[in-house]
């Protein structure tokens, strides 16, 4: 492995077995323990997965919840070995997989603060130097000296996080650090995000985030059902993840009719793609609703990269669903993205819009011309003027 290289996985399998023999007792256990044949049901979760991460490289992984981001991160993390092929680690690797591991409910927040510092191989003097940095950072400066279980799972995440970062490493996993917490605190991650890109740290994300994979990542891997499906731009695996999660075979749908047509997109038509800044953007939207089943109809912009511009659908726009067995939809919006080529998707959805029907991606481009030299992703109406 070359020393451009952080981190290598080759050709790597991973399978558990899982006992067919039900434990709910210790006299269950012992009478399994001492039958001549106890079977077993192989799950193989990672299938010859191969890939590799530069030093200083910024990558994600992407995938459904069941497709293995898990079991490989714990492979990398040296938790779990490999049933074949190899894995090679280059430089410290610290692993935030489990924020708040070792913590105890018991203590208050300042006591669990040294504890884990102690387990991160801080000393206590050093803790002590990190200590108001660390407070200050999960903004719990009133609520150091209570118990831990008195706070809150946003709070216990805060505290967890604001101690892990402190850590000096070379190469970071970060396991969906922003599932929990406030505005503020997700705030802060992309500003240490942009800090970890600016120090050049090898950071090894994984999110359902497509918006943080879009913005920070360099490249991303995106895993189906224990496979590598596709390693590459952030776009492309954006766009492959929310087709997976959003496009859901019938058989998901929760609802009696799944087994009957479900309501589709037939054509998607637009007035005009070429745009300024200002101008109208007007998509017609053809669908079929066999089953007459009260329908709302979602609409997205994606950018070039895969950053999530705008959504918006007919249910929180306060429309009421439609019954309709056939026809077509206006969707109408003034433009105010900067220049550049957006990617829409288009969907139908149930009559809450919580699941979509028909999630159809990249039906079509936009290309807002370029008038300005603004910045950004969204264009704000502005002015100067000199006090």
């Amino acid at each position: 492995m070359g020393d451009s290289i952080a981190i290598k996985v080759d050709r790597v399998n991973k399978s558990f077995k899982l006992p067919h023999e039900k434990v709910s007792s210790i006299k269950s256990a012992v009478v399994n323990f001492y039958k001549r044949k106890r079977t077993f049901e192989k799950q193989e979760v990672l299938k010859n997965i191969s890939f590799e991460i530069k030093k200083g490289e910024f990558f994600g992984i992407v995938g459904r919840n069941g497709s293995g981001k898990s079991t490989l991160l714990k492979l990398l993390a040296g938790i779990y070995t490999p049933d074949s092929g190899q894995i090679h680690i280059n430089g410290k690797l610290t692993p935030f997989i489990e924020l708040g591991v070792g913590f105890s409910p018991e203590l208050t927040g300042r006591e669990n603060i040294f504890l884990n510092g102690a387990l991160l191989g801080f000393s206590r003097r050093e803790m002590n130097a990190k200590y108001e940095d660390i407070v200050k950072f999960a903004e719990l400066e009133p609520f150091m000296d209570q118990k831990l279980k008195n706070y809150s799972s946003g709070m216990q995440v805060r505290l967890a996080f604001s101690i892990a970062i402190r850590a000096n490493t070379d190469i970071l996993i970060l396991d969906e650090v922003l599932a929990v917490g406030d505005a503020s605190f997700q705030q802060k991650c992309y500003d240490y995000f942009n800090e970890l890109k600016k120090q050049r740290k090898t950071v090894v994300l994984v999110t359902h985030d497509m918006s943080a994979v879009s913005r920070f990542c360099d490249r991303a891997l995106y895993i189906a059902k224990g496979k590598e499906e596709f390693i590459g731009s952030t776009r492309e695996v954006a766009e492959m993840y929310l087709e997976a999660n959003y496009n859901t075979p019938a058989s998901e749908v929760q609802r009696e009719a799944a087994v009957e047509p479900r309501a589709t997109i037939k054509k998607v038509d637009f007035v005009k793609t070429k745009l300024e800044i200002g101008e109208k953007l007007k998509a017609r939207i053809a669908f079929e609703n066999p089953t007459a089943l009260p329908i709302h109809f979602g609409f997205q912009l994606f950018g070039r990269d895969g950053s999530y511009c705008f959504g918006s659908n007919t249910y929180i726009s306060g429309l009421q669903p439609t019954t309709k067995k056939k026809g077509t939809l206006e969707f109408t919006a003034t433009v105010k993205l900067v220049p550049g080529v957006y990617f829409v998707t288009v969907a139908t959805m149930d009559e809450f819009a919580t699941t979509a029907l028909d999630y159809r991606t990249n039906v079509g481009q936009i290309v807002v011309n370029k008038t300005t030299e603004v910045g950004g992703i969204a264009y704000l109406d502005h002015s100067w003027e000199l006090l």
